[in-house]
C-alpha cells in the first residue's frame, strides 16, 4: 500500500478525528502532519492492507498521547499532596454517602484515582485486573454517581459533565 492511498481513503477522517480528540486546529494540523510522517516513514510497517485503518488510527492516538505528554510538562503543579482531591469535594452534599455506597470493585477504582490520585494503569497493577477493566469501573462508578446525585441532591450537570447548582436534599437537610 503506498502513501498517497492511504492519505486518499482515510486524510479527513483521520483529521476530523484528531481535532475532535485535541480541540484545538494548530494542534490537530501539528498532529496530523507528524501522523501522516510517521505513516510514511513506517509504511514497510504495514503487512495487511485490510489493518490499514486501525494501523493509521493507532499511530494518529499515539502523537496525540505524545502531544498531551509534552503540553503537560508545562502545567505547574497545583497541589503537592494526595490528599487535596478529597478536601476539593467535601463541600458537595452527600459525597462520601455516594462515595461509601458504591459497590466495592468500583469504590477501590474511584478512590485509588480520584482521592489518592493514583494514574489509571497503576490502579490495574494495584488490584490485578486490566487498564480497560479499570477504565470501565471507572465509568459505571461515574455513572452511578451522576445518577444519585441528580435523583438525591437535584443537582445538574453542564455540557463538560461537571455538577453545578446548590444542593436541594432532604438527607443533608436533616
Amino acid at each position: 500500500m503506498e502513501t498517497i492511498k492511504i492519505w486518499n481513503k482515510f486524510n479527513d477522517q483521520l483529521y476530523f478525528f484528531i481535532l475532535k480528540k485535541v480541540k484545538s486546529k494548530d494542534a490537530a494540523n501539528d498532529i496530523f502532519q507528524n501522523t501522516f510522517l510517521k505513516i510514511h516513514k513506517n509504511l514497510s510497517q504495514l503487512e495487511k492492507e485490510e489493518k490499514a485503518k486501525a494501523w493509521v488510527f493507532q499511530i494518529a492516538r499515539n502523537e496525540m498521547n505524545n502531544y498531551f505528554k509534552d503540553k503537560s510538562m508545562y502545567v505547574e503543579k497545583l497541589h503537592s499532596t494526595k490528599d487535596i482531591p478529597l478536601q476539593k469535594y467535601q463541600h458537595i452534599c452527600c459525597f462520601d454517602k455516594f462515595i461509601n455506597d458504591l459497590p466495592i470493585i468500583y469504590r477501590q477504582a474511584i478512590e485509588l484515582i480520584y482521592i489518592k490520585g493514583l494514574k489509571q494503569k497503576d490502579v490495574a497493577k494495584e488490584l490485578g485486573i486490566s487498564l480497560e477493566n479499570v477504565k470501565a469501573r471507572v465509568k459505571r462508578a461515574k455513572d452511578i454517581l451522576k445518577k444519585n446525585f441528580k435523583e438525591c441532591c437535584k443537582y445538574e450537570f453542564n455540557k463538560n459533565g461537571k455538577l453545578i447548582g446548590e444542593s436541594n436534599c432532604s438527607i443533608c437537610k436533616t
